[in-house]
């Protein structure tokens, strides 16, 4: 309508003569009213196709506030001529309310505590003042119910940035998880279900009016309080500090259960993915809507923040807010659960850190403790994708709902697996063994090679580690020549390390891949000697427990020479570096450019579920199905395949091997300028995000660190980073993260690193 129009619409039914200001709407058309007094109210026009009953519910709700002590702080509904609410036009149905005075929080620059805990209360006071409240049309579906919020899945595909999305579908599977059993025992009512920072009015440090009841709805009466705090909020350094002073006051006026309280964390980070998500759907439509997008770079910086906090740290803060006992007790050192543990575990099973850790939840990239602390986990590549990564705990859900079972039963995801697996692999490497861990897989590959090749012996190189069978532990200088190790085996047989930094041939030398590869040739011609042949050469594409190291360039393709001519196969060992971790390559054997004939794979192929694979020709195959059933109880089990798929997806889909590349080159740079600051960091290198950083007392002398790493890796413990050491001297700081892990993970850790290099 233009101006003159709805002047006669006011007059005609209204009786008054204004002047008319339209003004902007998310749904509604919105028009500021003056009066020849100079008393202002607001029109609001809705179309023909809106719900009547909804609008009458807007009335009804109004009109029952108008009759409660806090009538001071709602519009007043202004009726016809006809004694009507609600008047009907031909451009749509028309209400007229009262004009509230004050600024929108939006507006507010400072949001003091005074002023946070003023919105609790007014929130708190309302909500009594709604107590018994009922309308038919607040019995509704409504797409900002917070109870509804996992219909904002079905437009998590339209947020086209992979980490954001990753972020908010995790959130949405948090919720899922602990909130929605929780939804049948929480306190309903009719709620205002909009308290955003363009509704909420301020005036003189206080909140003093509250607009737009156009989102009301019967829900959980808590959903009410957590969308108030979503936008209380946005835009603070310490969002939790400013959540709470809102809790305090909303408690103060009408008190909270304990139950609502707990669940309060993940209700507000629901209200910010019905938010983005409805955001980038509208993004999607082509939308032109302001309104559409006015809080979504804000809602997102606040998911940032969000996922850094501690759930139980959240919960705390808020029972403290309400006047309730902590949960969090920071003195427990868990004497009882170390000597449970000691009781009834092995206790030969290691513990990280001089003080443990009791981790119990897990966020992508982030690790959260029984104290409320927040860790960037830097150091645990098992959960390649991410700790819960939603697409690959759904699919393990739902298959372990469906069935799960074993490989003498046709299943379609078992072999749908074997070929999306092999599609990543050189044509030659065809033929799939699925198997429970990557010991076993190592195990296995072994047994391949001494079938294929009639020989026994193997060559490994020297501080490797390949798991822990039997055969494995055979395979591992690591184990049997540590501490309560039995000695090498007769038939294993160890090569040197091709270590750039500490071996006989170091960066700088111009062959120094060919130069290492003669110990391999030397050992096959001593075994010759000795009328015995190689049954296989064994060795991680990037070395792990020897140290973070990247094989010399054209290392393996020497290797692979000596050992094809001997008769021998090449397996590569890529339990720890496959999947993309190395950045440039898929597979940690194609930054060598060589093909092995056997390849074994673990750890991030679950991530996190017990799974791992043989991957082999189809000659080796062939020799192996000599009569005698191959059979693994678990191995290729449906649940297992479901999980080794949304991996795969995920990986693919998401682009983490890109990711991991950039990430890991932007975080070695860092490590490197700090290498140049601190003299302790002898050297540093990797690929993508597999990386390791080398401690010596002198750079000449190269004397390891120790026990000075072990006190960096407590501090940097201490500051919420988790890191290991590896190395045959213990002083490489180990860091191989979750391929989530981002820039600004990185740098926080090179800043804090840096802290701790000068505290030294």
């Amino acid at each position: 309508m233009d101006i003159a129009e709805m002047k006669v619409l006011v007059q005609e039914h209204y009786g008054m003569e204004v002047s008319v200001q339209p003004l902007d709407g998310y749904e509604e058309s919105n028009y500021l009213l003056t009066d020849s007094t100079g008393r202002r109210y607001i029109c609001k026009v809705a179309g023909m196709d809106s719900n009547w009953y909804l609008l009458d519910a807007q009335v009804k709700i109004l009109q029952h506030l108008a009759g409660t002590p806090v009538v001071e702080s709602f519009q007043q509904v202004q009726l016809n001529r006809s004694g009507e609410a609600i008047t009907v036009t031909p451009a749509g149905y028309m209400r007229i309310l009262t004009f509230l005075e004050g600024k929108i929080w939006a507006e507010e620059i400072t949001h003091t505590p005074s002023l946070l805990n003023s919105l609790g209360q007014f929130m708190g006071r309302m909500d009594r003042a709604l107590e018994g409240f009922a309308h038919p049309a607040a019995y509704r579906i409504c797409s900002w119910d917070l109870r509804n919020t996992m219909a904002a899945k079905a437009h998590l595909s339209a947020i086209k940035d992979h980490e954001r999305r990753r972020m908010a579908a995790y959130f949405l599977l948090q919720f899922e998880t602990e909130i929605v059993p929780q939804l049948p025992h929480l306190r309903m009512a009719v709620i205002h279900n909009d308290a955003n920072d363009y509704n909420v009015l301020v005036k003189n440090e206080a909140v003093t009016g509250l607009i737009d009841f156009g989102d009301m709805v019967y829900t959980q009466l808590v959903n009410n309080l957590a969308i108030a705090c979503t936008y209380a909020m946005l835009h603070q350094q310490d969002p939790l500090a400013a959540a709470a002073m809102v809790v305090k006051g909303y408690h103060q006026e009408w008190p909270l259960t304990a139950e609502e309280i707990a669940c309060l964390y993940y209700l507000i980070a629901a209200r910010l993915c019905i938010s983005v998500t409805n955001s980038a759907k509208h993004t999607a439509e082509g939308s032109s809507n302001p309104f559409h997008f006015i809080t979504e770079k804000a809602a997102w910086e606040l998911l940032y923040q969000l996922i850094k906090i501690n759930p139980m740290a959240a919960t705390d803060a808020f029972r403290i807010a309400a006047g309730l006992s902590p949960e969090i007790i920071p003195e427990d050192r868990y004497t009882s659960l170390l000597a449970e543990r000691k009781q009834h575990i092995g206790r030969n099973l290691s513990i990280s850190y001089q003080r443990p850790l009791k981790i119990w939840k897990g966020a992508l990239q982030y690790l959260y403790d029984d104290k409320g602390r927040t860790y960037i986990d830097c150091v645990n590549n098992v959960s390649h994708v991410g700790h819960c990564h939603p697409s690959v705990v759904h699919a393990i859900q739902q298959q372990a709902a469906r069935l799960n079972t074993n490989t003498r039963y046709l299943h379609d995801d078992l072999v749908a697996y074997g070929r999306e697996l092999t599609a990543t692999l050189p044509e030659t490497l065809q033929v799939c063994y699925f198997t429970n861990s990557g010991s076993e897989a190592n195990d296995l590959a072994i047994r391949m090679s001494r079938h294929f090749t009639k020989q026994k012996d193997v060559i490994v190189l020297d501080h490797a580690y390949h798991g822990t069978s039997t055969v494995a532990m055979e395979l591992s200088p690591y184990k049997f020549d540590g501490k309560g190790g039995f000695g090498k085996p007769a038939h294993t047989h160890k090569a040197v390390n091709p270590d750039l930094y500490r071996g006989p041939y170091r960066y700088g030398h111009e062959n120094a891949g060919a130069a290492y590869a003669q110990d391999i040739a030397d050992i096959i011609e001593r075994l010759s000697g000795e009328g015995k042949g190689v049954a296989a050469f064994i060795c991680e594409t990037l070395l792990g427990v020897g140290g973070q190291i990247p094989l010399p360039p054209g290392y393996l393709e020497k290797v692979y020479q000596h050992v094809r001519a001997a008769g021998g196969l090449c397996i590569a060992d890529e339990v720890q570096v496959g999947f993309g971790r190395v950045g440039n390559q898929f597979w940690g054997f194609q930054l060598q450019d060589v093909v092995p004939d056997i390849v074994v794979l673990g750890k991030p192929i679950g991530n996190g579920h017990p799974l791992a694979a043989v991957v082999t020709t189809q000659a080796i195959a062939d020799a192996f199905n000599n009569g005698m059933e191959y059979f693994n109880t678990f191995g290729g089990n449906p649940v297992s395949m479901a999980c080794g798929r949304a991996v795969l997806q995920v990986i693919q889909e998401e682009g983490m091997q890109q990711h991991a590349l950039e990430t890991g080159e932007h975080f070695l740079q860092g490590l490197r300028l700090l290498m140049d600051k601190h003299t302790i960091i002898g050297d540093v290198r990797g690929h993508g995000l597999f990386i390791g950083a080398e401690l010596v007392r002198n750079r000449d002398t190269q004397e390891p660190a120790v026990p000075e790493i072990d006190v960096i890796v407590e501090k940097m413990k201490d500051r919420g980073f988790l890191i290991s050491t590896d190395g045959p001297l213990h002083n490489v700081l180990k860091i191989k993260p979750p391929m989530v892990f981002n820039k600004e993970n990185a740098d926080a850790f090179l800043w804090h690193l840096d802290k701790v290099l000068e505290e030294l």
